[in-house]
């Protein structure tokens, strides 16, 4: 099966499975806000953001070996694949102790992170904790089985998984919540649930791959291993990094404002990441298939490609960033009320930090998949110290929004550099036409937005289910109509136009 079919497999199986999940997700916080509240909804997020944090315990050796399986898969190198799995399954253990130990650590340090917790004794906010910690740390005793898969471009079967025990967790955890309305119960049947699902993937994948239990494995070559902590030493000061500027916004909030925000947020952030994951799930899908490219064809296809993909992540994101600013506070007053609706500064900057992520996708999923970590792994350590710094400083004197206007800062910092880096490393090509491209991009989002704002405030002065799918009909013909009319007669929209044509042929 070709790179084509395999990416467009795993996109499906992963639509199917978000949409059901997303929709379950929706339903349950609209019911956990209903029986638990906000505190305690505060508290899921922000534990959720901390465990979060500590699996950037990885390292980057996920990513590392991933890259390296790559090759070996291809070639259909069995004893080498059986080699690299070996190691990667002693590391992701010594991770998962290291997950562990972390965790516990920050135990003592809870009644200062978690602040106005109001009713919560501090033993109950540490049990549920231990049970978020215990969560996690299972999952990287069968983690690297699924890096097998994945270097076949077989993401669907992770993405199956995940979603089959997500709904099962979601609908067992709303029963729960409407018959017994408990947090502990809730996180229970939570935990329980993962671990079943667990132990159910390690004996599929085992079955499936036969050369995971075999006991005979050659060790790899000092250069082979050498590569491997090459790259997992570069990629570590990018994920320590990472978890400076990406993990610490909701520590920060709930010691500085209180626990409570971070779930106001959260809600803004659930609708975000429920949307943008079909994004995403793009992205992450074609990941296998960069790797696959860059074994396989010239340097010139990679980036002939690499523009499309480029192109493709501009207009979605930017769609989509556009459509949230309008539509995002509007959803969450119809969704749970508009006394958890943010002001309009606080969401500019987050969807600021949304768009430009999205920018920075393609680079980072091309920047893996070739492999290139060396050339900017201090990059993300000064992306870390800026977000702190300009996020702690600016909390106390804008509160919210000074939060998100560090991450912003500091993500555009890789907006930057990366293009450069992977230009010259990969292409080696001049990145300024890269950034002249990026210039008109933000000048088509600037105008649709320009159009759009009027509207929005002309036709939807109250909030109404029937007004707000009349802005979605508008946001979709006049943001997509001013796009096709710029760049619809680019090699990039052609390329794409041509692809969607030849399978709607085909089937």
């Amino acid at each position: 099966m070709g790179r084509v079919r395999y990416a467009t497999r795993n996109i499906i199986f992963g639509f199917l499975g978000s949409g059901a999940t997303t929709l379950l997700n929706f339903i349950l916080r609209q019911v956990f806000i209903t029986h638990l509240g906000d505190t305690l909804l505060g508290v899921q997020d922000l534990y959720s953001e901390i465990l979060t944090m500590l699996s950037l315990a990885e390292l980057g050796v996920g990513t590392a070996l991933n890259y390296s399986l790559y090759g070996p898969v291809a070639r259909g190198e069995r004893e080498k694949i059986k080699s690299y799995m070996q190691l990667y399954k002693k590391a992701y253990r010594t991770i998962a102790i290291v997950i562990a130990v972390i965790g516990l650590a920050l135990v003592p340090f809870l009644p200062w992170i978690v602040k106005n917790a109001d009713y919560l004794t501090l033993r109950q906010l540490r049990v549920y904790y231990l049970l978020f910690l215990f969560n996690t740390v299972t999952t990287y005793f069968v983690a690297y089985k699924y890096s097998l898969a994945n270097a076949e471009q077989k993401n669907y079967i992770q993405t199956n998984a995940d979603a089959i025990s997500k709904a099962v967790s979601v609908v067992l955890q709303l029963l729960g919540l409407l018959v017994l309305p408990n947090y502990l119960l809730y996180l229970l049947i939570q935990v329980g649930v993962s671990l079943g699902q667990k132990i159910f993937i390690s004996c599929y994948l085992n079955r499936k791959y036969p050369l995971l239990l075999e006991k005979n494995v050659e060790p790899l070559t000092k250069e082979e291993t050498g590569a491997v902590v090459d790259k997992t030493k570069a990629l570590m000061l990018h994920r320590i990094g990472d978890m400076a500027r990406l993990q610490t916004d909701a520590i920060i909030i709930s010691s500085c404002l209180g626990v409570v925000w971070v779930g106001l947020i959260g809600t803004y952030k659930m609708i975000v990441n429920s949307v943008s994951g079909y994004v995403n799930l793009i992205f992450n899908s074609v990941i296998s298939s960069f790797g696959n490219l860059i074994a396989t064809e010239s340097r010139e296809k990679q980036f002939q490609l690499f523009l499309v993909y480029r192109f493709f992540a501009i207009w979605i994101y930017g769609f989509s960033a556009v459509g949230f600013f309008l539509l995002l506070s509007p959803l969450v007053e119809l969704y749970v009320g508009a006394d958890r609706v943010l002001a309009t500064s606080i969401i500019a900057w987050y969807l600021t930090d949304y768009f430009f992520k999205g920018e920075r996708v393609v680079l980072s999923n091309f920047k893996t998949a070739a492999g290139v970590f060396e050339q900017d792994k201090y990059l993300s350590i000064l992306q870390g110290i800026v977000n702190l710094v300009l996020s702690i400083a600016l909390v106390f004197k804008i509160g919210l929004a000074g939060v998100f206007i560090g991450t912003v800062v500091s993500g555009l910092i890789a907006n930057i550099t990366k293009p450069i880096i992977i230009y010259r490393v990969c292409f080696e090509k001049s990145a300024v036409s890269y950034f002249q491209e990026s210039i008109k991009y933000l000048l088509v989002i600037g105008a649709a937005l320009a159009v759009l704002i009027p509207l929005q405030k002309l036709l939807m002065p109250q909030v109404t289910i029937a007004k707000f799918a009349l802005m979605i009909g508008i946001i979709t013909v006049v943001f997509n109509g001013i796009f096709l009319m710029v760049f619809g007669r680019t090699e990039e929209f052609q390329y794409l136009y041509g692809m969607v044509k030849g399978r709607w042929k085909r089937s």
